[in-house]
């Protein structure tokens, strides 16, 4: 329940898929526009490779499909108000504000 509320899986825009075929992608998040979460990808316990083909033995995967993976440290409580930003790879993919 406490991760799991209505439109809590927020999707920004897309990248460019070539970005997305290495191991090293920064992130971060911005809660009304301090960073509270700054990672990288290189930092995941398991890779990108792995992942599918572990996930994949369970589930038929099919392009599109998203994977969740977890997060850094800096999770905390969201409040209605609240501006999130999602920076990938220094540029702004996510923007939204908590009603």
């Amino acid at each position: 329940i406490a991760k799991a509320f209505d439109y809590s899986a927020a999707i920004g825009k897309f990248m460019d898929k070539n970005l997305l075929r290495t191991n090293v992608i920064q992130f971060q998040l911005l809660k009304n526009g301090t960073v509270v979460q700054d990672g990288n990808t290189n930092d995941l316990i398991f890779n990108f490779d792995y992942l599918i083909s572990y996930i994949s033995n369970y589930f038929t995967l099919q392009t599109g499909d998203l994977i969740f993976t977890g997060t850094p440290a800096g999770v905390g409580k969201i409040d209605t108000g609240d501006h999130y930003e999602g920076i990938l790879e220094g540029q702004k993919m996510l923007d939204c504000k908590i009603k």
